[in-house]
């Protein structure tokens, strides 16, 4: 097996963590530092779903009701108690960011420690992730991506270590996480694929994924009690999953983002039975016929799924959100979405194209139960490690979600470890080739 990428002298003794250096203390350091300045001169207000974060997190902290069963409230419940013991503070909600990215880079510190990959690849992987632009100035909105990102990452992290009760803590990871978006009990479909692809042992891949999908329903299940005595039916943790699916999948909607939803041509929100629902019926009825119309439209849908990946993955927009109230001049504002963009898009696109090859050359491996022996893309990924495969299915998880559903440049924050390490290791393997 080629070694030229993976497992160094030093991760295969497993002694990587007791000699990490202190590079990776400066680079968080940096990473704390260039978080902070951001927040303290880039001071913006929260606007749209960030307003509504803040509102229902001041409202829980006031002894409120805890939102309505429209969205997931996963992130407010959390803000909660900081905003009562602190008050309620954008400066409390931005300061808790900054801990929880600092926590960020220290969970892909262990996660890449655990790839077993040479430590000058370790090494620049990190110093992309700590100083990526968008793990800098997501510290100032008040945005449910970071905590999202903490707990994936954590989740991440357990499912690569050898712990009692793994399955169970993921589990209850995955419950939290699904109060802040409501797809993650998809994690434990990764689980699965990526336990039956690596060890060939469906029924106990299968029985991790169950323990995991057990937990989670009961981490999940006082809050879908909670909805059934606001509803009278049984709702999961939000009801807005429908009218997601349903702007964003119809004839109408050219360019696949935001609509009004009156303005679909026939509208179910228009009709009288969908006027006199509950939310629960309501969220019925535009799923069912948002379904309907993918069935019967599937090459628009198509269209329409790879533009939403295309507003996640290429096109910016996230960066203007943490400009919102903040004062800064025109030119200024430019200045700093060009050198974002001129990171993080050429990243991105080298990652996902890293991350394509790597998929179809280890299907290709798996199916024909192939190892070669030449220097080629086919020996290198032959080399691969659990974790990387399940950075990758991880990452299809979160990609095929946004193809269905609905696509913003924020939604590809959960993703930046694996777009970085798949950029830094694509590069990696092509330089090893040619030389």
């Amino acid at each position: 097996m080629f070694t030229g990428v993976y497992k160094d002298k030093e991760t295969s003794m497993g002694l990587g963590p007791k000699r990490r250096d202190s590079f990776y203390y400066w680079v968080l350091t940096l990473g704390l530092a260039a978080g902070l300045l951001w927040i303290l001169l880039v001071r913006t207000e929260p606007i749209s779903d960030f307003e509504y974060y803040h509102r229902i997190a001041t409202q829980i902290a006031n002894g409120g009701q805890w939102g309505d069963t429209y969205t997931t409230v996963g992130y407010p419940i959390f803000l909660a108690p900081f905003y009562w013991l602190l008050g309620s503070s954008i400066w409390v909600a931005k300061a808790l960011n900054l801990v929880l990215s600092t926590i960020n880079n220290m969970l892909v510190l262990h996660i890449l420690e655990k790839l077993g990959i040479r430590n000058t690849l370790r090494k620049r992987i990190f110093v992309l992730f700590v100083l990526f632009p968008m793990n800098i100035y997501y510290n100032s909105i008040l945005a449910s991506e970071v905590l999202f990102t903490t707990l994936f990452l954590l989740g991440t992290y357990i499912y690569l270590v050898d712990t009692n009760y793994k399955c169970v803590s993921m589990g209850v990871i995955t419950g939290l996480n699904t109060m802040i978006k409501p797809y993650f009990p998809l994690f434990a479909m990764a689980i699965i694929l990526t336990d039956f692809m690596w060890h060939k042992e469906l029924w106990k891949s299968l029985k991790s994924g169950a323990v995991v999908l057990l937990v989670t329903g009961i981490i999940i299940a006082p809050w879908l009690f909670r909805n059934y005595k606001l509803i009278g039916e049984f709702t999961y943790v939000s009801n807005n999953g429908g009218i997601v699916l349903y702007i964003n999948n119809n004839t109408q909607n050219k360019l696949s983002g935001w609509m009004p939803v009156e303005d679909v041509q026939n509208s179910v929100v228009n009709r009288s039975d969908y006027r006199t629902a509950n939310p629960t019926q309501k969220n019925k009825m535009l799923s069912r016929a948002a379904n309907e119309w993918i069935l019967s439209h599937p090459i628009e849908f198509v269209s329409l799924g790879l533009k939403r990946l295309s507003k996640t993955f290429i096109q910016r927009g996230d960066i203007d959100y943490t400009f919102y109230g903040s004062g800064l001049s025109s030119l200024l504002k430019i200045f700093l979405s060009l050198f974002s963009e001129l990171l993080r898009m050429p990243l991105f696109l080298v990652g996902i194209a890293s991350i394509v090859m790597h998929t179809l050359i280890y299907l290709y491996l798996v199916v024909e139960n192939r190892q070669p022996k030449r220097k080629s893309w086919f020996t290198l990924c032959s080399s691969m490690d659990k974790g990387s495969l399940f950075l990758i299915i991880t990452f299809f998880m979160f990609a095929g979600v946004y193809f269905i559903t609905e696509g913003q440049s924020r939604y590809a924050f959960p993703t930046v470890l694996s777009l970085t390490f798949y950029a830094v290791m694509g590069i990696e393997r092509v330089k090893i080739m040619r030389g």
